[in-house]
C-alpha cells in the first residue's frame, strides 16, 4: 500500500513539476516552438514517462493555463483586498498586466489561437467575467468615479472586442503594452469617468 501511495505522489508532484517547466518554456519561446521532446528533456526524464502523464501538448498547455489562472486570481484578490476604491484597483491591474506582458514572448499569444480547446476554455469563462466587469462598473458609479449614465453591458462588449482585435491583429507585435493601455484601455476608460475619476487616472498617466 505505501508502495502505491509514493507512486502516486511521485507522478503527481512529477505532473506539477511538468506544468510548470513547460508554461516556462511555452512563455520563453513561444508554444508551437517547444516540443514534448523539450519539456522532457527540462525534466530529465524520457518523451515516454512524459506521455504516460500527458498524452498531447494542448493537455499540458490547457492544464497549465488553468493552474495558472487560479494561482493568479487568488493572489491577485488578496492584492486588491487592500486596494481603497476602484481607481487603486485599475492601477494595480495595469501595473501586473504590464509586468506579465513583459515576461512572456508575444509569439506566445499568437500560438494560442492554434490550439481550440484553450479557446474554448477562454469562451466559458467570458461569462463570469462579464458579470465581473459589470459589478465592477457599479461600485465605481457607487464610489463616485464612473458615470451613471452608461450602459456598461454595451461597453463590455465593446471592451472585448476590442480586446478581440487586438489579440486577432497581433497589435502587441507592433506596440508595446504600455502603448496600447495608453491608447486604447485608457481613453476609453476615461469616456467612462466623472471628473473625480478622470482627475484620479490624469494623475497617474
Amino acid at each position: 500500500m505505501r508502495d502505491i501511495t509514493n507512486l502516486n505522489d511521485y507522478r503527481q508532484s512529477l505532473r506539477h513539476r511538468i506544468i510548470e517547466n513547460a508554461m516556462q518554456l511555452f512563455w520563453k519561446h513561444g508554444i508551437r516552438a517547444v516540443k514534448m521532446d523539450d519539456v522532457a528533456h527540462s525534466l530529465s526524464i524520457s518523451k515516454r514517462t512524459l506521455y504516460e502523464i500527458f498524452s498531447t501538448k494542448e493537455e499540458v498547455l490547457l492544464e497549465g493555463l488553468t493552474t495558472y489562472r487560479q494561482q493568479h486570481a487568488e493572489e491577485l484578490g488578496q492584492q486588491l483586498a487592500c486596494c481603497r476604491d476602484v481607481m487603486d484597483i485599475l492601477l494595480y491591474v495595469y501595473r501586473d498586466k504590464i509586468e506579465e506582458f513583459r515576461r512572456v514572448n508575444p509569439v506566445f499569444f499568437s500560438d494560442l489561437q492554434l490550439y481550440p480547446e484553450v479557446m474554448l476554455s477562454f469562451e466559458s469563462d467570458r461569462e463570469r467575467q462579464h458579470k465581473e466587469f459589470l459589478d465592477f462598473m457599479q461600485r465605481g458609479v457607487n464610489e463616485g468615479f464612473f458615470r451613471s449614465d452608461i450602459d456598461f453591458e454595451l461597453v463590455g462588449k465593446m471592451l472585448s472586442a476590442l480586446g478581440n482585435y487586438l489579440m486577432t491583429n497581433e497589435l502587441y507585435r507592433t506596440y508595446s503594452i504600455e502603448q496600447l493601455f495608453r491608447n486604447m484601455v485608457f481613453v476609453t476608460l476615461r469616456g467612462l469617468c466623472t471628473k473625480k475619476g478622470a482627475d484620479r487616472l490624469d494623475t497617474f498617466l
